[in-house]
C-alpha cells in the first residue's frame, strides 16, 4: 500500500489524497485542497509543490497524511495543518482558539492606518509624537485568541509595547507559543483575564478587539465545522451577540488616553445597534467601516481629548 511505501513521489502522495478527499466529499476541489493541505505543512508554496510534485516523498511525509486524516473527520483546514497565515506573519493554530478570518486583516489595517495619520497631526511620526509612555504607545488587543491581531500590530505598527488580553488560559497559552515564534520586534505581554479587567493601571494608545458577537440562537445555526470545531466562548456574546462589546463600549475609555482609539469587529446585522451604544456611551466621531464585501464590519470612536 501506499503508506507502508518508501518510493512513493510527491505526486503518487497527493493522487491518492485526493482520491479519499474527493470520496468523503470534502471538498468540491479536492485536488486544490490536497496541494494546499502539502504546502501548508512543509512551509512550501502551492507552486512549488507542483514543480516538485516527480520527487520522493520527504520522510516526514506522515504529518502530511495526518492532515488529510483530520480533514477527512470535517476538521477544519487551519486546525488540520496546525498553522495560520494573517497578514504578515504565520502562526501555530489549534482549537484553542478561533481561527482567524480574512475580515479581521482589515480592522488591523484601519488601525494602523488611523496611528499614522494621528502621528502625522502631532507632528512626525507615532514614534515621535508621543511623550506620555514613551515614543510609540501601548496597544491592547482584547480577546487576543492565538494572538493574531496583537502580534500584526507588533509586526507592522510603531507601538512600544502590545498587550494582549485573553480570558481562556488555552488560548492565551497558544499566544504566548506564537510569541515565542514570531519573535515580534516590541514585547507583546499575553494577560489573562476578561475584557479590560487586565488593563487596570495602563493607559493605552489604542484599544483593539474581534469580540465575540453571535446570539445564543445564532450560534446553534451556524455551519457544523465552525459549531463542532471552534471555541464557542469566543463566538457567542449573550441573548443579543453585543455583551462584550457592550462592557467594551462602556469600560474602554477608562484605560485610553485622551483622543485614543477603539476599534471593534462587528457583525454587520448590528452595525446601527454598536454606532448607538457607542454614541449613548459617550464615544465622539464613531465611524463605521465596511470590510473587502461592502458589508459594515468594523467600529472605530474615539475617546474624549481631556482625561
Amino acid at each position: 500500500m501506499l503508506e507502508h511505501s518508501h518510493r512513493a513521489t510527491v505526486a503518487d502522495e497527493l493522487e491518492h489524497a485526493v482520491e479519499r478527499l474527493a470520496c468523503a466529499g470534502v471538498t468540491a476541489e479536492a485536488r486544490r485542497e490536497a496541494t494546499l493541505l502539502w504546502a501548508a505543512v512543509t512551509g512550501a508554496s502551492p507552486g512549488e509543490v507542483w514543480l516538485r510534485r516527480d520527487r520522493t516523498a520527504p520522510p516526514d511525509v506522515e504529518r502530511f497524511r495526518d492532515a488529510v486524516a483530520r480533514r477527512l473527520s470535517g476538521v477544519p483546514f487551519a486546525y488540520a495543518v496546525g498553522r495560520v497565515s494573517f497578514r504578515r506573519v504565520e502562526l501555530r493554530l489549534d482549537p484553542r482558539a478561533l481561527i482567524p478570518r480574512p475580515e479581521t486583516e482589515g480592522l488591523v489595517d484601519l488601525v494602523l492606518d488611523w496611528a499614522r495619520e494621528a502621528g502625522k497631526r502631532e507632528g512626525g511620526t507615532l514614534k515621535d509624537s508621543l511623550a506620555v509612555g514613551g515614543k510609540g504607545g501601548v496597544v491592547a488587543d482584547i480577546g487576543t485568541g492565538c494572538g493574531c491581531i496583537a502580534l500584526a500590530l507588533a509586526v507592522e505598527g510603531d507601538f512600544d509595547r502590545v498587550i494582549a488580553v485573553e480570558r481562556s488560559a488555552g488560548a492565551a497559552t497558544l499566544a504566548r507559543e506564537n510569541v515565542a515564534l514570531v519573535r515580534p520586534p516590541v514585547p507583546v505581554e499575553v494577560r489573562v483575564g476578561d475584557l479590560l479587567e487586565p488593563l487596570t493601571g495602563e493607559r493605552c494608545r489604542a484599544v483593539v478587539a474581534n469580540p465575540p458577537y453571535l446570539s445564543d440562537e445564532e450560534y446553534g445555526a451556524i455551519d457544523p465545522s465552525v459549531r463542532l470545531f471552534e471555541p464557542r466562548e469566543a463566538l457567542v456574546s449573550g441573548p443579543d451577540g453585543l455583551d462584550a462589546t457592550r462592557a467594551l463600549l462602556a469600560g474602554a475609555q477608562r484605560v485610553l488616553e485622551p483622543g485614543g482609539l477603539l476599534a471593534l469587529e462587528l457583525d454587520e446585522r448590528r452595525a446601527e445597534a454598536v454606532r448607538a451604544l457607542a454614541l449613548a456611551s459617550g464615544w465622539t466621531r464613531v465611524v463605521v467601516h465596511e470590510d473587502l464585501f461592502g458589508r459594515p464590519r468594523y467600529a472605530l470612536a474615539r475617546a474624549g481629548e481631556t482625561a
